[in-house]
């Protein structure tokens, strides 16, 4: 076994190493440069479309519905934990290289949900769509749309399960000394009762949920803010001055190179906001509409909410106060941040909000399973699926999950290798659609 770990996390280590992080980001570069920078131009108004009801086209959720669902996925502990690893390993730099990764991540985002719209068809469970039918259908590469199923539903279980369980019942351990297999049975039953019903009923629970966990987060963090305004011009220094040059060591801060500031804002920044990965699509493709660029263009302010507003706003709250470099481990950076300046309410804040982050994603994720789970074996496998990843919440829940997390890890990357392909080669078809709307 111990052979066996070792494997997979030089495998993960490799598959995350800089090749990938090129790919990712050069996907994204291309994509910007042939959509004219649509993303920045679009932005007000794929804002709007966010609260605009379509009546028309096929589809089983609304715009919101569907951005909700895949910010449920995406909106998780990577934006605390992650946010600090980044600065911890990478120094205040990072952030920068975070915020490109959104922004060329927002034409990555924009052009997945292009081709799942496009590419999607009905099925018996609703309609269904994604990597696997747009690599099939739309570059006719039915192998690698096999291939990225199976990734999907093998890193379901981890990252998409288990991880986020274990985070969960761990900060509760810590916080409020509650019992692991208490809060695995209570999240068991939560994300049984959102996930059974199936999207509709998935819909409905993040829709509530996931404006509810941000705004309060994001709220707690401008009150942050605004105890440490005078603070914010000297973090926004901080973070320009060493995306292109070192920092030095200091108190507990072990110094960083330019290089380690942009891998591991690259790396964080797609963990974070997932653009280029393949998952956030299978949700837009729920989406009733007629035009696969109006949800598209929803899609796409997933990755700037993720990205430029909460984990912005875990980065300033972090960078306004010393924690960072007095060697405060990245697993509790965010909570010291908070608590300097919000006492013990702020460390119940990051707790809570933790919490929910994670159980959303645990929601979220689900769904981006059973489809890759219907595609590979049928409809007929759905309820069994989703009556299993319930139950294995409470696993996780009770476990120690290294190898877990390493293998998730290897199975998300291995999403994007056929995933970039397939928006490669049908970036033409995204431009038409595109100019389409537009009307260029």
């Amino acid at each position: 076994m111990q052979t066996l770990e070792q494997l997979v996390a030089t495998l993960s280590g490799w598959v995350w190493g800089p090749p990938m992080l090129f790919l990712l980001v050069g996907t994204g570069l291309y994509l910007t440069v042939i959509l004219r920078g649509m993303q920045f131009r679009a932005l007000p108004h794929a804002l709007r479309l966010i609260w605009h009801k379509e009546h028309a086209g096929d589809g089983d959720i609304s715009h919101f519905a569907a951005l909700m669902t895949a910010l449920a996925a995406t909106v998780g502990i990577g934006n605390i934990v992650g946010v600090a690893t980044a600065i911890s390993l990478g120094g205040p730099g990072a952030v920068f290289w975070m915020w490109m990764t959104g922004l060329v991540g927002m034409a990555t985002k924009y052009a997945e949900a292009v081709l799942a719209v496009k590419y999607r068809e009905k099925g018996p469970h609703g309609m269904r769509g994604g990597p696997m039918y747009y690599l099939a259908r739309g570059a006719n590469l039915p192998v690698l749309g096999w291939l990225f199923a199976l990734f999907t539903a093998l890193a379901t279980f981890g990252i998409g399960n288990m991880t986020q369980a274990n985070a969960v019942a761990s900060i509760f351990k810590a916080t409020f000394n509650v019992e692991p297999w208490v809060t695995g049975v209570v999240l068991m039953l939560f994300s049984g009762l959102a996930i059974l019903g199936g999207i509709k009923s998935i819909a409905k629970t993040t829709s509530v949920m996931v404006p509810f966990m941000i705004f309060g987060y994001v709220t707690g963090g401008l009150v942050v803010l605004a105890m440490n305004a005078a603070e914010i011009p000297h973090a926004f220094s901080l973070i320009l001055t060493h995306a292109f040059s070192p920092i030095a060591a200091t108190g507990g801060f072990a110094g960083a190179a330019v290089a380690a500031a942009m891998r591991f804002g690259v790396a964080r920044g797609v963990f974070s906001n997932e653009s280029g990965m393949g998952s956030a699509p299978i949700a837009a493709a729920a989406a009733r509409t007629g035009d696969p660029v109006k949800q598209a263009l929803v899609s796409m302010t997933q990755t700037f909410i993720d990205t430029l507003v909460v984990c912005t706003m875990t980065a300033l709250v972090i960078l306004t106060h010393t924690a960072w470099t007095e060697g405060v481990p990245a697993g509790q950076l965010t909570s010291v941040s908070f608590g300097a300046s919000l006492g013990p309410a702020g460390v119940l804040l990051v707790a809570l909000a933790t919490a929910l982050f994670a159980a959303s994603t645990l929601i979220g994720w689900n769904y981006y399973g059973e489809k890759a789970i219907e595609y590979l074996v049928g409809p007929k496998a759905i309820k069994p699926y989703r009556v299993v990843f319930v139950c294995v919440v409470l696993v996780g829940a009770m476990m120690k999950l290294e190898f877990v997390w390493n293998f998730s890890d290897l199975m998300n990357g291995m999403m994007i290798i056929p995933n970039a392909i397939g928006l490669l080669l049908l970036s033409r078809v995204v431009r038409e659609e595109t100019k389409r709307y537009f009307k260029w």
